[in-house]
Parts: structure tokens; C-alpha cells; sequence
């Protein structure tokens, strides 16, 4: 089952806090979005019976930020597990992927600038 920690991981390195929470879900929110990142158990009664027992795979939850280079650095100084180094696409976009607690990929982006 998932651990459901995404609540410090998020806090701590995304600015997120716990909107909602009860046995198996939790609701995080940003000040600066009006987008909420929601993680559910697997095995919850609320996900559809043929998705409740399945992991995912080939997600990436991603988050677009400014001065990518400093938001690395920040992440390498707290010992985030960096999955995807920084590095830049050849059309200019910057990236690099960090792993929480759970296995769910979030990667960081910063758009090219044209």
C-alpha cells in the first residue's frame, strides 16, 4: 500500500500544505495555483474497482519553476533523491526530475524563453 507521505515531502520541498485528510487520502494545496494534488491509497473503496490495486506507472507530475539551477542546488542540499539531473533540451526547456517518497516522479521545468 502507499505510504502516504506525499504531505512533508510536498511542504517541504513544493510549498504545498495538507487541504484535507482522512484514513488513505490526502488533499494537498498551493497558495500560488489553483491546482490540488490529491493521493489516494491504493486499495481505497473510492477508486474504481478495476484501478484500485494497480501502481503507477508512467506519470509525471510536474511543476514549473523559476531559476531551475537554485531549485536543484536547493534539492541537492536536503538530500532529495535527484532521479534526472539537471539538463537542457535542445529547444531550451531546463529540467531535472527528483522522486518522493512514494515513487512518484515530479519533475521540475523551466520553460525556454524565446
Amino acid at each position: 500500500m502507499m505510504c502516504l507521505r506525499p504531505v512533508p515531502f510536498l511542504a517541504d520541498h513544493f510549498g504545498f500544505r495538507e487541504k484535507m485528510a482522512a484514513d488513505g487520502f490526502a488533499s494537498l494545496h498551493h497558495d500560488e495555483s489553483t491546482v490540488n494534488v490529491i493521493y489516494l491509497r491504493r486499495g481505497i473503496s473510492q477508486l474504481p474497482e478495476g484501478f484500485r490495486d494497480e501502481r503507477t506507472s508512467g506519470a509525471i507530475l510536474a511543476f514549473t519553476v523559476d531559476n531551475i539551477a537554485e531549485v536543484e542546488a536547493r534539492f541537492r542540499k536536503s538530500s532529495v533523491n535527484i532521479t534526472m539531473p539537471l539538463r537542457e533540451e535542445e529547444w531550451g526547456e531546463k529540467l531535472f526530475q527528483v522522486t518522493d517518497p512514494n515513487g512518484i516522479i515530479i519533475q521540475c521545468v523551466e520553460w525556454a524563453t524565446h
